[in-house]
């Protein structure tokens, strides 16, 4: 049996979401040992191969990648097509691919499942109604496209796409992958009468950095006890830092101890002119380090380096930032809209304000003045990704929705 799962892109700079995909299909394809009630489910999961139809899209630029053959790519069986690349951002950012098309009509049937990822994207749409038209069963993982604070985006246009096109590829999937209560609630407000599963993503825990602290500090050649403030997700509006950096002005005016901010991250140009705009007006230019897009080493660094993580956001259907900066044993900051929220109020990994520059503030203030209490928030937010979140177990419950769809 074989399994596709289809998404516009797999690149590090369209976030988390899409690489979730990569380790998810990794986690898949290499299912370990799992609790007593999942060995069923995973020896059959054993016997089916997992693969990745994408783009080479890698936001403005394209993926130096092998078109249009499998290639082992991140350690998983990846098909490559081109990515149609105008200079009009809008119809790039859409990811058409002809040659995407043509291969799934001919390809779909050789699968038993498709999971496909996205919706009002291009490769995705044509995947959901290539497998609606041929009769391959298929699932949907929307990426929050369907909670409100996304639908009221661009929403005439969204409106116009949906009732013309993806709500009828929505009614033919066999069930929604949704991410958290917070996104399934969203989705059900719609009344698009859908049925849906909840299963959120799983990390894998990367290994400590020897002295990461100090390693920081002398990086960003700062004291060895300032506490670091780290932002780490892609530059948008949609991540409210029109809230969070003027908080942290507040705090920097007001309060006796000194900090350093890491703001890092990409995005649209123009947006990352306003962000530096509103850093200057703060008086914080001289306490942030603007680091762009971080991976690898360098990401790491800053995450385990850091003492507090914060994420001031209006929607996040999951937030695969936060369970990074969590699996490290960061404590948060993070905003109601954050779908991790509830989780973190429940267990105390951090503090939760209301999204205003005031409620932020003392947020902040509160773990400039405890920072042990919240180190030991950080401490919980290791352990429960730890016993939660690891992909082979997120893996063995997908596998077993696979199962229940496949098996007559």
């Amino acid at each position: 049996m074989k399994i596709l799962h289809v998404i516009p892109s797999v690149a590090a700079v369209r976030g988390g979401p899409s690489q979730a995909v990569l380790e998810m299909v990794k986690a898949l394809n290499v299912l370990g040992d799992v609790s007593e009630d999942d060995r069923k489910v995973t020896a059959a999961a054993r016997r089916i191969r997992y693969e990745i139809a994408t783009t080479n899209d890698n936001g403005k630029d394209l993926l130096d990648v092998s078109l249009e053959d499998w290639t082992e790519y991140a350690g998983v069986p990846i098909r490559f097509f081109p990515r149609y690349s105008p200079s009009v951002r809008g119809i790039r950012e859409f990811a058409f691919s002809s040659s995407l098309t043509a291969w799934l009509w001919q390809h779909v049937t050789d699968y038993d499942l498709l999971h496909i990822h996205a919706i009002f994207s291009y490769p995705s749409t044509i995947a959901m109604a290539i497998a609606r038209m041929k009769g391959v069963p298929y699932i949907n993982r929307p990426l929050g496209q369907l909670c409100v604070w996304s639908l009221q985006q661009s929403r005439f246009k969204k409106q116009i796409y949906l009732s013309a096109i993806e709500r009828a590829n929505l009614k033919h999937c066999q069930t929604l992958h949704l991410t958290s209560l917070q996104e399934q609630q969203e989705v059900a407000a719609l009344g698009l009468s859908l049925p849906s599963f909840i299963l959120p993503h799983g990390i894998s825990i990367p290994p400590p950095i020897p002295e990461a602290r100090s390693q920081l500090r002398q990086l960003l050649g700062i004291s060895a006890d300032t506490p670091i403030i780290l932002f780490m997700s892609r530059l948008h509006a949609k991540k409210g830092l029109n809230y969070l950096i003027p908080a942290l002005g507040k705090c920097m005016n007001r309060t006796e101890y000194p900090f350093w901010f890491i703001l890092a991250g990409q995005g649209d140009p123009a947006y990352e002119a306003e962000v530096k705009d509103l850093l200057r007006e703060q008086g914080l230019d001289r306490c942030t380090h603007w680091a762009g897009f971080v991976t690898g080493d360098r990401k790491q660094l800053f995450l385990q380096g850091s003492d507090l993580f914060a994420l001031t956001s209006h929607s996040e259907n999951f937030g695969i930032a936060v369970l990074e900066a969590m699996a490290v044993g960061l404590p948060l900051l993070i905003t109601r809209g954050v779908a991790l929220a509830a989780e973190v109020e429940q267990h105390q990994l951090g503090i939760v304000p209301a999204l205003d520059i005031d409620g932020i503030a003392m947020g902040i203030a509160s773990f400039l003045e405890q920072p042990q209490a919240f180190k030991q928030m950080g401490d919980r937010a290791s352990q429960l990704v730890a016993s939660q979140y690891s992909w082979d177990k997120i893996a063995a419950k997908l596998a077993g929705v696979y199962s229940n769809i496949l098996t007559p």
